[in-house]
């Protein structure tokens, strides 16, 4: 039987190993095409795949059977959930992938794309230019085809000529810097805040005008410390929560 195929993952130390790992497999399973095969790999392929022990693979696969994400049967293999979604929150340790894993899970449109001026706001980000190329996209419940979250991802023009705009209604625009456009991201700074939806937004997202909206602003840099794409993410107040789980650091 032919096994799902997750995607790669560079280990960084400084964080526990199940957990990048639990994380990076988690966004294959949320961002798989259609046709992908639901059975996973074994315990120690997972392993040697991923360069870790059998058992810090086998506690990120429980991490990921807990979420409801995958399923496992004695002697038949472990298989991904056929309508997995995404459910719990992400416990944030500071991960790249942990953001993949985020913006995982949802159905994605690519409404347009095109350069834009930079916007009078995050000159400071894009110093030096005058243009940024948009991408707008539509994110919708794969369930009910809901509108769930509207994004606007203004990103440098020397780093949008290597996107394939394809890409980005299947993968998040993380993954798609990381993995194809060959973008080393070293960091990510989000600002989240509370807003009322404007006409744009509201008629994007189908919500009453001056619904309550979570807003996210994320700047993601590259290892020069350049701001390669400034992300504004709507999310429908209703549909959204934001949580963050502080683990007690021991001696």
């Amino acid at each position: 039987m032919t096994v799902f195929a997750p995607d790669s993952l560079e280990l960084n130390r400084k964080l526990p190993l199940w957990y990048q790992v639990s994380q990076s497999l988690r966004a294959s399973i949320l961002g798989r095409s259609a046709e992908a095969p639901l059975r996973l790999p074994t315990e120690e392929q997972l392993a040697g795949h991923y360069g870790v022990s059998v058992l810090t693979m086998r506690q990120a696969l429980k991490e990921l059977e807990i979420e409801g994400l995958i399923t496992r049967h004695r002697r038949r293999g472990t298989f991904i959930t056929p309508l997995a979604r995404q459910g719990t929150p992400v416990r944030l340790l500071g991960s790249v992938d942990t953001i993949v894993a985020q913006q995982s899970g949802e159905t994605i449109t690519l409404l347009d794309h095109g350069p834009v001026p930079v916007p009078t706001d995050l000159v400071e980000h894009f110093p030096g230019l005058v243009e940024v190329v948009r991408f707008r996209r539509l994110r919708h419940d794969p369930a009910t085809g809901e509108p769930v979250n509207y994004a606007e991802n203004l990103v440098h023009p020397e780093v949008a000529d290597r996107i394939d705009p394809a890409a980005l209604e299947r993968w998040p625009m993380t993954k798609v810097l990381r993995d194809i456009a060959g973008v080393t991201v070293s960091r990510i700074a989000n600002t989240v805040q509370a807003m009322l939806a404007d006409p744009p937004v509201a008629q994007v997202l189908g919500v009453p005008l001056l619904s309550p909206i979570l807003h996210i602003t994320g700047v993601e840099y590259d290892e020069r410390e350049r701001a390669v794409d400034v992300a504004r993410i709507h999310y429908r107040g209703d549909r959204f929560s934001f949580a963050v789980t502080m683990d007690a650091a021991h001696e």
